[in-house]
């Protein structure tokens, strides 16, 4: 617990909230973030060709997963999970890449990646302090642009169906007109429900779709309670060259942890301490990921975007999180909610997913606005990094037969653009770094890490 204020009174993060206010102030919370479980999980469902019966499944343990990661975020148990009012999603970026190598090497060996990259997350926290300097905001951007366009690939090839036949134009209208209805609600709309717009414009898609006959909703059979399916894709299989993608990705986490645990510490009124904070929030995160590996989820990730609804509320208690935790894991267990979200049909949820995914590449534009391009012992070489570690990146997603005539072993590496755009800013930073280069002695720039 927090320590009082100056005053004896109760610091705003450890606030018990009435239960007559405590519902709908939680509900607020789930209903700003279960858009994103709900359309990373029609993603993967699309991509993996599930039946509607797993994909209900699938979702009933997303939902399960991310309340269980609220209550341990919230509530804390021992050195797990930081007492902050923090909520827990299925990472987008990961989910991308967790579909990457699901493409490239099966699911059974993408469910392996995910339980090798939350076990090297919880492996590498007692080294936390040198870990997060290799990923500056140079690096970071260069790799969430890269996530970004890569998923946005992966949702065009959901609009597009299987690839054996051209793609239906009337799934093309249906996943324009999906777009059209989520921006149309995001521009109208405000406060909580400017949040769902992701969600209103898979609704509104979906009933586009009865009505105008441009595709189908589907509900996956059955009623009642249901418990989600363990090792959904079989026994995993693991392979440390094509984990690369996700356990590059889990170290990149810290960084962003850092960010979000500032951030939440100084909403809730609660001095910032990322040494003690960021390992236990890390901590959380890992375990509810090796949980949802087994599952079949790919990597789960705190996400500090419910700090909004907070302050619009001025209520900032983490008691409020944890509820909505509970009401989550309610919610993935009611059988006729996620069999009914199971027949969204899936040009509807690839118009989402274009949505969704591009967001993130604009995230990586971002961050790479704030970090230091111009600096380095020579001007532009922070440019000249991101540049070259773009194009390492890109080569494999513009021309994806480049590394064929290469060993196997070359070719997960380079083949991903993600880690071979990753590996690149990194090395190059790293090398810079000690010459005052980006984020460097002298540089400009700020790394998320601690000093």
């Amino acid at each position: 617990m927090s320590a009082p204020t100056g005053t004896g009174a109760v610091a705003p993060v450890d606030e018990r909230v009435p239960l007559r206010r405590l519902l709908p102030l939680s509900a607020q919370h789930v209903l700003a973030m279960v858009a994103a479980p709900v359309s990373t999980v029609f993603l993967t469902a699309g991509a993996l060709r599930l039946s509607p019966g797993d994909t209900a499944s699938l979702l009933s343990a997303v939902l399960v997963l991310c309340g269980a990661g609220a209550l341990l975020q919230s509530l804390g148990v021992w050195r797990i999970g930081a007492k902050l009012p923090f909520v827990m999603l299925p990472g987008g970026a990961a989910t991308a890449l967790f579909l990457q190598i699901a493409e490239d090497h099966g699911a059974a060996t993408a469910t392996g990646s995910v339980l090798l990259a939350a076990a090297l997350l919880l492996a590498v926290l007692p080294l936390y302090a040198r870990v997060v300097r290799l990923f500056p905001p140079l690096v970071m951007g260069v790799t969430v642009l890269l996530i970004g366009i890569a998923m946005v690939r992966v949702a065009a090839q959901l609009i597009a169906g299987n690839g054996a036949q051209p793609a239906q134009p009337r799934a093309v209208v249906l996943a324009g007109l999906t777009v059209a209805a989520t921006v149309g609600a995001y521009l109208l709309l405000r406060g909580v429900w400017r949040q769902t717009a992701v969600l209103i414009g898979m609704a509104a898609g979906t009933l586009l779709a009865v009505v105008t006959g441009l595709g189908e909703f589907r509900p996956a059979e059955g009623s009642g309670f249901s418990l989600p399916a363990l090792l959904p894709y079989g026994a995993p299989h693991f392979d440390l060259l094509a984990a690369l993608p996700l356990l590059l990705f889990s170290l990149t986490t810290l960084a962003e942890i850092t960010g979000q645990t500032v951030l939440n510490s100084e909403s809730a009124g609660r001095v910032p301490d990322p040494g003690r904070d960021v390992p236990r929030v890390a901590r959380a995160d890992a375990l509810v990921s090796l949980v949802g590996g087994l599952f079949g989820t790919s990597l789960m990730v705190t996400s500090a975007e419910n700090i909004g609804i907070g302050r619009l509320t001025g209520v900032r208690s983490r008691f409020v999180t944890a509820g909505a935790g509970v009401l989550l894991v309610a919610t993935g267990l009611l059988a006729p909610v996620s069999r009914a979200v199971a027949g969204i049909p899936a040009a509807v949820v690839g118009g989402s997913s274009l949505v969704v995914y591009a967001v993130i590449a604009v995230l990586g534009v971002e961050m790479l606005r704030r970090a230091d391009l111009g600096g380095g012992p020579a001007e532009g070489t922070g440019s000249m990094v991101a540049a070259l570690a773009l194009a390492a990146g890109l080569l494999p997603l513009l021309s994806p037969g480049l590394y064929d005539g290469f060993p196997a072993w070359v070719r997960t590496v380079l083949g991903s653009g993600v880690v071979a755009g990753t590996l690149t800013a990194v090395l190059l930073s790293a090398l810079l770094r000690g010459r005052g280069g980006p984020d460097g002695p002298g540089s400009r720039g700020t790394s998320d890490g601690p000093g």
